[in-house]
Formats: C-alpha cells, sequence, structure tokens
C-alpha cells in the first residue's frame, strides 16, 4: 500500500479524542504483523483507549523513535463539502479529518515500513503512535513509562507534527484547569437566601485577567510569538435561567509558558484565590485538564543536526503550538518536530495535506533509515 492508501484507511476510522481508538489500533498492529513487526498493544487506564508501539531493527542497540497520535479533533463543522471520515481526493489534496494533524504522518511511516524492513539495520527504529493527544496529551505518558521495559534509551524522538518538514526546536508548555463552584439556587427575587455561584466567581475571573496582563511584562523568551508566558479564561458556564439564583459556575483557564517555567505554577495564583472562597460557603472544585512541558532543543544537538541533514532546511527556533515533544524530552528523549503538511489546515472544515508533502515525509523517513546503516558521527557505528 502506497501512503495515500494507508491515509485512507487511518481516516476512515473516527478516531475521535476521548472515543475508543480500538478500531485504528487493530489495523495498525495488523498491518505491521504482515511484515513481521511485533506492535505491543499498549492499553490507557481509560480502558477503551490504546498507545502502541513497534520496533524495527536490533533491540540491543540503540536508535530513533517516530512519533504521532492517532486522535483527531472532533469534525462536527457544517462546511464541510464531504464526510470527513472519507478521504476525498482533489488533485493534490487529499480531505480528510486528520490528514493533516496527523495522520499524514502515521501514513508516511507506514509506507516506508516495507523500505525499513527491507535495510541491514544497525540501529532500530520505533513506531510510538498515541492517543488522546488533542485532548492535552493525555495519552502517552502512559506510553512513556513503559519506554524502558519497550527498548534501549534512544538516541532521540521525531514528533510528526505539520511543520512542512522542517525541524523545529522548541515550543511552549502548557497546563489547563477547570474551576467549578457550587452556590444555593433560589429565586431571583430574595437574592438574600440564595448564594449566587456567577457572583462568585467574579474575582477568580478578575485574578486571571489580571494574571495574564502581568505576564506580558516578561520574562520574555524572544523566540516566542509572543515572547512571554501567556494565561486566559477560554470557557465559562453557569446559571439556569434569569430568574434562579445560579448555583454553579464553571471556569476554564490556560497558561501557555515559555522554556524554563513550569505552566502550572502560573495557575496557582488562581488556584488559591478559588479555593479562598471555601470560607464564603461556596463549594469549590478545581480540575487539572491537562498539563504538558515546553520543548527546548538546542541547535547543535546530535539530533538537531540529524534533522537537518535529512530536510535539507534549517531548523526553526520555535512554533506557538505544543506536542508531545516536551513530554518525551522531559522522559530523557531528546526530541524535535517534524512532519508533513500546514498547522494552518488542522482543526478545520475540509482540512488536506498534499501528495508531495507525505512523499517528502517518506523520504525522509526513508533517508534516516539508511542513516541508521551507516555511520552517523559521534553517535552511530559504522556499519559491519
Amino acid at each position: 500500500m502506497n501512503a495515500t492508501e494507508i491515509l485512507k484507511a487511518l481516516v476512515g476510522f473516527p478516531s475521535v479524542v476521548g472515543t475508543s481508538n480500538d478500531a485504528i489500533v487493530e489495523w495498525i498492529r495488523s498491518y505491521l504483523e504482515g511484515f513481521g513487526i511485533l506492535a505491543h498493544v499498549l492499553p490507557g487506564p481509560e480502558g477503551d483507549r490504546a498507545n502502541l508501539f513497534a520496533s524495527i531493527g536490533p533491540s540491543d542497540k540503540a536508535g530513533y523513535i517516530l512519533s504521532g497520535h492517532m486522535d483527531v479533533v472532533p469534525a462536527q463543522e457544517t462546511t464541510w463539502t464531504g464526510d470527513p471520515f472519507v478521504l476525498r481526493i482533489d488533485g493534490e489534496r487529499l480531505h480528510g479529518r486528520g490528514t493533516t494533524d496527523m495522520k499524514g504522518f502515521l501514513a508516511a511511516v507506514l509506507a516506508s515500513v516495507p523500505a525499513l524492513v527491507a535495510l541491514p539495520l544497525i540501529r532500530p527504529i520505533h513506531l510510538a503512535f498515541s492517543y488522546d493527544e488533542e485532548a492535552g496529551c493525555r495519552g502517552v505518558p502512559h506510553l512513556l513509562s513503559r519506554l524502558p521495559k519497550l527498548c534501549v534509551p534512544p538516541l532521540g524522538a521525531v514528533i510528526g507534527e505539520p511543520s512542512g518538514m522542517r525541524p523545529i526546536l522548541a515550543h511552549k508548555g502548557k497546563a489547563a484547569a477547570r474551576i467549578v463552584l457550587r452556590g444555593r439556587s433560589g429565586h431571583s427575587s430574595r437574592p438574600d437566601l440564595g448564594v449566587n455561584a456567577v457572583h462568585a466567581m467574579a474575582p477568580v475571573l478578575q485574578a486571571t485577567v489580571s494574571a495574564a496582563h502581568a505576564l506580558a511584562n516578561g520574562p520574555f523568551d524572544p523566540i516566542f510569538d509572543p515572547p512571554y508566558s501567556s494565561l486566559q479564561a477560554g470557557l465559562i458556564q453557569g446559571g439556569q435561567a434569569l430568574n434562579i439564583i445560579a448555583d454553579h459556575c464553571t471556569l476554564d483557564i490556560e497558561t501557555r509558558a515559555i522554556s524554563g517555567i513550569d505552566p502550572a505554577t502560573l495557575l496557582e495564583p488562581i488556584r488559591m484565590v478559588a479555593e479562598a472562597l471555601r470560607t464564603s460557603g461556596i463549594g469549590v472544585e478545581w480540575e487539572e485538564l491537562s498539563a504538558y512541558p515546553a520543548l527546548s532543543l538546542a541547535r547543535h544537538t546530535d539530533l538537531a543536526n540529524l534533522l537537518a541533514e535529512l530536510t535539507d532546511q534549517e531548523p526553526l527556533a520555535a512554533v506557538s503550538y505544543g506536542t508531545e515533544a516536551g513530554l518525551f524530552q522531559a522522559a530523557g528523549v531528546d526530541a524535535i518536530i517534524c512532519g508533513p503538511g500546514d498547522i494552518s489546515r488542522a482543526h478545520k472544515p475540509d482540512e488536506f495535506i498534499l501528495t508531495r508533502e507525505l512523499s517528502a515525509c517518506q523520504s525522509m523517513i526513508e533517508a534516516l533509515g539508511k542513516r541508521c546503516c551507516a555511520q552517523i558521527p559521534h553517535r552511530m557505528d559504522p556499519c559491519p
């Protein structure tokens, strides 16, 4: 199967974030089995979702990970011009949910498998496919916790998020939380008999806005746009009707932190304001929705040099969006972003990738395989 045929199969699985991915995992496992590759299916604690890990080449050597996520965002927009889970070919454009983010990368990886298994690899190529990345990278930590038993410590990981096949060295970290306040309902004509949770949320919301303004004053890192950490309130909901005292209010907030700052710490001042409301008879719940660290890979590391050579592109210093790369780095594995497609097409109706982008990615992966059969200065053994 070529990359387009594989992408057609992958798009056909509606592996929406937060739902079962059994079908797509089984298809990939079976595909790899056809080439004599044992794929480890690693169920997550949810019970209906799993990561997948497989290795091509010797098991006793350090190699490289090709990492991508199998989940996609929902496709409920009414402006799709076709079924989002049926690949639609329009010239060089391949339309469908996840084509760019990021089943295109998975298709290129799987299309490279026949070439990789035919090579006399002296370093392995590992495939690490995760679930629920779109919910804040919730699946891959379970894979990373098992990595020491799955392979020798890797030399590096290529995270195939859409980058136009240009290597990317850094991204911000992220943390998100949900605050739920609970008051006491009643008729709006007698506010003295109730506790209005929407009103109670006001100081929490104000603390969020104030903290966001303060972060704009630095510290700064000029490789990012904007060059400072950010904080925002993204969603607020509460109450039942205008003439009922609101007995609940929910606020979702997120922060994106420059390298060197733990994003979770930026939420702590908001949490303290919320917790202080308990003394006024308000019920307070704080739920961490997601968290992942920033990625920061030095330009002249072996991995950055290798990807620059394989793609013939100078690595980009940083991007605004987040990935699983920071989690790999936190687990002790150098990581870099490099994948087909353009992030501007992701999460939109009629999402698409170009056939030439799939080909370029496949060529890069196969070139990596050939490098794993040859000497890479300072890090690779020569071929026997």
